[in-house]
Protein backbone atom coordinates (compact mmCIF):
# COMPACT_ATOMS: atom_id res chain seq x y z
CA UNK A 1 0.00 0.00 0.00
CA UNK A 2 1.15 3.67 -0.84
CA UNK A 3 2.01 6.08 1.83
CA UNK A 4 0.32 8.58 0.32
CA UNK A 5 -2.25 7.56 -1.66
CA UNK A 6 -4.79 10.16 -1.72
CA UNK A 7 -1.91 12.21 -3.64
CA UNK A 8 -1.80 14.94 -1.07
CA UNK A 9 1.83 14.83 -0.23
CA UNK A 10 1.58 15.82 -3.89
CA UNK A 11 -0.21 18.87 -3.38
CA UNK A 12 1.59 20.74 -0.20
CA UNK A 13 1.17 17.97 2.87
CA UNK A 14 4.95 17.58 2.40
CA UNK A 15 5.88 20.95 4.43
CA UNK A 16 3.53 19.48 7.37
CA UNK A 17 6.24 16.67 7.47
CA UNK A 18 9.03 18.57 7.10
CA UNK A 19 8.14 21.47 9.69
CA UNK A 20 9.14 19.49 12.54
CA UNK A 21 12.19 18.82 11.43
CA UNK A 22 13.40 22.38 10.20
CA UNK A 23 12.06 23.50 13.70
CA UNK A 24 14.48 21.28 15.48
CA UNK A 25 17.17 22.06 13.23
CA UNK A 26 16.92 25.83 14.01
CA UNK A 27 16.11 24.99 18.02
CA UNK A 28 19.53 23.44 17.93
CA UNK A 29 21.75 26.04 15.68
CA UNK A 30 19.98 28.71 18.34
CA UNK A 31 21.42 26.94 21.74
CA UNK A 32 24.81 26.33 19.94
CA UNK A 33 24.74 30.23 19.55
CA UNK A 34 24.06 31.43 22.91
CA UNK A 35 25.78 28.86 24.25
CA UNK A 36 28.97 30.10 22.72
CA UNK A 37 28.06 33.45 23.55
CA UNK A 38 28.21 32.84 27.50
CA UNK A 39 31.22 30.92 27.12
CA UNK A 40 32.61 34.38 25.02
CA UNK A 41 31.36 36.48 28.42
CA UNK A 42 32.50 33.89 31.17
CA UNK A 43 36.19 34.08 29.55
CA UNK A 44 35.93 37.91 29.34
CA UNK A 45 35.04 38.03 33.20
CA UNK A 46 37.66 35.68 34.04
CA UNK A 47 40.86 37.88 33.06
CA UNK A 48 39.24 40.44 35.38
CA UNK A 49 38.51 42.59 32.59
CA UNK A 50 35.15 43.48 30.92
CA UNK A 51 34.50 41.54 27.83
CA UNK A 52 34.97 44.40 25.02
CA UNK A 53 33.86 43.53 21.47
CA UNK A 54 36.99 44.35 18.93
CA UNK A 55 34.73 47.54 17.74
CA UNK A 56 34.63 48.89 21.54
CA UNK A 57 37.35 51.30 22.74
CA UNK A 58 38.67 50.94 26.04
CA UNK A 59 42.03 51.49 28.07
CA UNK A 60 42.82 47.53 26.74
CA UNK A 61 41.91 48.22 23.17
CA UNK A 62 42.94 51.09 22.06
CA UNK A 63 42.40 50.78 18.18
CA UNK A 64 45.71 52.77 17.06
CA UNK A 65 48.91 51.39 15.04
CA UNK A 66 52.06 51.49 15.94
CA UNK A 67 53.42 54.78 14.56
CA UNK A 68 49.80 56.20 13.89
CA UNK A 69 48.41 59.26 15.30
CA UNK A 70 45.25 60.14 16.22
CA UNK A 71 43.96 63.62 17.27
CA UNK A 72 40.40 64.24 19.39
CA UNK A 73 40.79 60.51 20.84
CA UNK A 74 38.03 60.07 23.70
CA UNK A 75 38.13 56.22 25.68
CA UNK A 76 36.01 55.08 28.68
CA UNK A 77 37.36 53.17 31.13
CA UNK A 78 35.53 50.05 32.91
CA UNK A 79 35.69 48.25 35.34
CA UNK A 80 35.14 44.72 35.65
CA UNK A 81 31.86 44.80 36.18
CA UNK A 82 31.52 46.96 33.39
CA UNK A 83 30.49 50.36 35.58
CA UNK A 84 32.59 53.36 34.28
CA UNK A 85 35.86 54.68 36.11
CA UNK A 86 36.77 57.03 34.05
CA UNK A 87 37.16 59.20 30.94
CA UNK A 88 40.32 59.96 29.05
CA UNK A 89 39.97 62.59 26.27
CA UNK A 90 43.18 63.38 24.70
CA UNK A 91 44.15 66.13 21.41
CA UNK A 92 46.35 63.87 19.90
CA UNK A 93 47.68 59.92 20.62
CA UNK A 94 49.99 57.66 19.29
CA UNK A 95 51.08 54.71 19.61
CA UNK A 96 55.02 54.53 20.73
CA UNK A 97 54.85 50.60 20.70
CA UNK A 98 52.17 47.26 21.64
CA UNK A 99 52.71 48.44 25.33
CA UNK A 100 52.90 52.05 25.60
CA UNK A 101 50.10 55.13 24.14
CA UNK A 102 51.76 58.70 24.10
CA UNK A 103 49.20 61.38 24.96
CA UNK A 104 48.83 65.15 24.11
CA UNK A 105 46.76 67.74 25.99
CA UNK A 106 44.98 64.42 28.52
CA UNK A 107 41.76 65.24 30.22
CA UNK A 108 41.08 62.77 32.55
CA UNK A 109 37.76 62.39 34.53
CA UNK A 110 37.41 59.75 37.08
CA UNK A 111 33.88 58.81 38.47
CA UNK A 112 32.51 57.44 41.93
CA UNK A 113 30.59 54.29 42.31
CA UNK A 114 27.74 56.37 41.97
CA UNK A 115 28.29 57.46 38.80
CA UNK A 116 29.87 61.11 39.75
CA UNK A 117 32.44 62.59 38.43
CA UNK A 118 35.07 62.83 40.98
CA UNK A 119 38.95 63.70 39.87
CA UNK A 120 39.64 65.93 36.67
CA UNK A 121 43.34 65.58 35.48
CA UNK A 122 44.96 67.70 33.76
CA UNK A 123 48.16 66.35 32.01
CA UNK A 124 50.07 68.13 29.00
CA UNK A 125 52.31 64.99 28.05
CA UNK A 126 51.75 61.63 29.30
CA UNK A 127 52.50 57.88 28.60
CA UNK A 128 50.28 55.12 29.55
CA UNK A 129 51.79 51.43 29.67
CA UNK A 130 49.19 48.97 28.53
CA UNK A 131 49.91 45.97 30.73
CA UNK A 132 50.58 48.02 33.90
CA UNK A 133 47.85 50.47 33.08
CA UNK A 134 49.92 53.12 34.87
CA UNK A 135 49.95 56.65 33.14
CA UNK A 136 53.11 58.47 33.82
CA UNK A 137 54.04 62.46 33.16
CA UNK A 138 57.23 64.18 33.60
CA UNK A 139 55.17 67.50 32.92
CA UNK A 140 53.20 69.59 35.47
CA UNK A 141 50.28 67.82 35.69
CA UNK A 142 47.38 68.85 37.97
CA UNK A 143 44.78 67.27 39.34
CA UNK A 144 41.63 68.81 40.75
CA UNK A 145 38.38 67.31 43.10
CA UNK A 146 35.29 69.43 44.51
CA UNK A 147 37.93 69.93 48.07
CA UNK A 148 41.36 70.51 46.09
CA UNK A 149 43.33 71.46 43.88
CA UNK A 150 47.19 70.15 43.51
CA UNK A 151 49.84 70.25 41.23
CA UNK A 152 53.25 68.24 40.86
CA UNK A 153 56.35 68.55 38.22
CA UNK A 154 55.81 65.08 37.67
CA UNK A 155 53.00 62.50 37.64
CA UNK A 156 52.54 58.33 38.26
CA UNK A 157 48.81 57.70 38.19
CA UNK A 158 47.57 54.06 38.65
CA UNK A 159 44.49 53.80 36.53
CA UNK A 160 43.58 50.55 38.22
CA UNK A 161 43.20 51.93 41.46
CA UNK A 162 42.67 55.38 41.16
CA UNK A 163 45.55 56.45 43.03
CA UNK A 164 48.48 58.44 41.76
CA UNK A 165 52.08 60.14 43.30
CA UNK A 166 53.13 63.71 42.71
CA UNK A 167 56.61 64.49 42.85
CA UNK A 168 58.51 67.74 42.52
CA UNK A 169 57.44 71.25 43.85
CA UNK A 170 53.91 70.11 44.64
CA UNK A 171 51.61 72.25 45.94
CA UNK A 172 47.52 71.95 47.27
CA UNK A 173 45.12 74.17 47.87
CA UNK A 174 42.16 73.08 50.07
CA UNK A 175 38.89 74.43 49.26
CA UNK A 176 36.15 72.86 50.98
CA UNK A 177 37.86 71.93 54.97
CA UNK A 178 34.82 70.83 56.38
CA UNK A 179 34.60 68.33 53.58
CA UNK A 180 38.11 66.89 54.72
CA UNK A 181 37.06 66.79 58.42
CA UNK A 182 33.96 64.56 57.35
CA UNK A 183 35.73 62.02 55.63
CA UNK A 184 38.14 61.55 58.38
CA UNK A 185 35.22 61.06 61.02
CA UNK A 186 33.56 58.72 59.31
Amino acid sequence: MLLFHSGRFARGNWFVWLLPIFLSILISAAQVLAQSKGQKRKQGRATGTPAVSPGEQSLTNIPLPVGHEAKGLVLPDFDSEGHLRGRFEAGTAHRIDEEHIGFQHLKITTYTPENQPDLKIDMHTSVLDLKTRILSSQERTTIERADFNIAGDSVQFDTNTRTGRLTGNVKMVITDQSRLKGQGNE
